[in-house]
């Protein structure tokens, strides 16, 4: 089987990505924290903690937790430090190491409570990722996991080069490895590598007439997202540029349609670790 570090990263890792998710950890922030709870943990461990964007939401929301952060690639790890070295609220409360999510490097029950956001999508051992995370938590602590879906994507007015790009975009993740449907698998996983009381729950972004502002900026955000993979598409041949273009041209015109509909559902699963 091969490494982690052997598959390629979609979207890359430049300023401009990088920018992108910070503003993506501020537009999902609600959404994805609505139901957490780290209040009663002291020591957090974050899988895939990227430029420290939700690293941030973490301590901000949890004043009384310290977050360990990894990530595969030194670029984000430097960048998550620097950006995190902005908040005098955070000092002395986070930590970034590069490292391998299926290979870490922790004694066992180092910590007690685990996040990953938008992690397993791009590994290719998402079980052995999660049967590591739990060797390194204590009894009693509470992982928390939120994933794509990425079946459950709707947009109108219909956009036909949209939906040829959403596809490559799809079938470029799952040639090398990835899962971008991993969301409905989560409560299996979780399970199969020993955590208890699984529960897993659907959040959904859906956007009309009822909140155009939000439905405008739900769209502007999802242009940025899938743009952020168009050079790696468009180099490995798995899109034209024309559809890249074409695409680009439809997400702004339905971004500006009075009638426009746009809905996204990802899953949360949540879980215990008891031994």
């Amino acid at each position: 089987m091969k490494k982690a570090s052997e598959f390629p990263y979609l979207h890359g890792f430049s300023d401009t990505e990088q920018a992108r998710l910070r503003t993506q950890a501020e537009f999902a922030e609600f959404t994805i924290f609505q139901n957490i709870n780290f209040s009663n943990a002291k020591k957090i461990l974050e899988v895939g903690s990227g430029v420290g964007a939700q690293t941030e939401i973490i301590l901000r929301r949890f004043p009384k937790v310290h977050v360990t952060g990894i990530d595969l690639n030194e670029k984000q790890v430097e960048a998550a430090r620097k950006y995190l070295g902005s908040f005098p609220s955070a000092a002395n409360r986070y930590e970034f190491h590069k490292m391998s999510a299926d290979n870490l490097t922790f004694e066992p029950q180092s910590f007690d409570g685990a996040y990953l956001c938008w992690i397993l999508e791009h590994v290719p051992n998402p079980a052995q990722v999660l049967s590591e995370v739990r060797r390194v938590l204590r009894p009693g602590s509470e992982i928390v996991v939120t994933e794509v879906m990425n079946s459950s994507f709707f947009l109108d007015p219909y956009s036909p080069n949209v939906w040829k790009y959403w596809m490559a975009f799809n079938d470029y993740q799952y040639d090398h490895a990835g899962d971008p449907f991993i969301g409905a698998k989560l409560g299996n996983l979780l399970t199969q590598v020993g955590y208890h009381q699984v529960k897993t729950e659907v959040k959904t972004w859906h956007f009309d007439n009822r909140q155009p502002a939000l439905r405008k900026q739900a769209i502007h955000f999802w242009t940025d997202l899938l743009l952020s993979a168009s050079d790696k598409l468009v180099e490995d041949k798995y899109v034209e540029q024309e559809v890249v273009d074409k695409a680009k041209e439809e997400l702004g015109r339905v971004a500006n349609d009075p009638n426009a509909v746009f809905m996204y559902s990802f899953m949360q699963a949540k879980a215990q670790v008891y031994y």
